[in-house]
C-alpha cells in the first residue's frame, strides 16, 4: 500500500498506524464495557426473596450473634453500634 506522502518515513508510518489501532482498540474496549453495564438489571421483587434468606447473612447463627454482642457490652461497657441501639453512654 502506497502512502500518499512519500516524504514520510515507514518508521512513521508504522508507528501512526500502531498508534490508530490501538486507539481503536481502547475505543472498542470501552464501546464493549459500556454496553455491558447498559445491559444490568436491578433485582426484581421475586428475586430479592432469595437475598432476603437467614443464609444470606453475614452473621447466620442468631444466638451466637446475641452471645458475642453480650461479651462486647461486658468487656467495652458499650452497645450498640450494629443498627439500632445505643452510642456507649450508657442511657439506653
Amino acid at each position: 500500500m502506497n502512502h500518499p506522502d512519500p516524504s514520510v518515513p515507514p518508521a512513521a508510518r508504522r508507528a501512526g498506524l500502531r498508534l490508530t489501532l490501538l486507539a481503536s482498540l481502547a475505543g472498542l474496549t470501552l464501546l464493549g464495557g459500556l454496553g455491558g453495564c447498559s445491559t444490568f438489571k436491578p433485582p426484581q421483587p421475586w428475586e430479592k426473596g432469595t437475598l432476603a434468606r437467614k443464609d444470606m447473612t453475614f452473621e447466620a447463627d442468631s444466638l451466637d450473634q446475641r452471645y458475642v454482642q453480650h461479651i462486647y457490652f461486658s468487656k467495652e461497657a458499650a452497645s450498640g453500634g450494629y443498627g439500632v441501639g445505643g452510642g456507649g453512654c450508657g442511657c439506653n
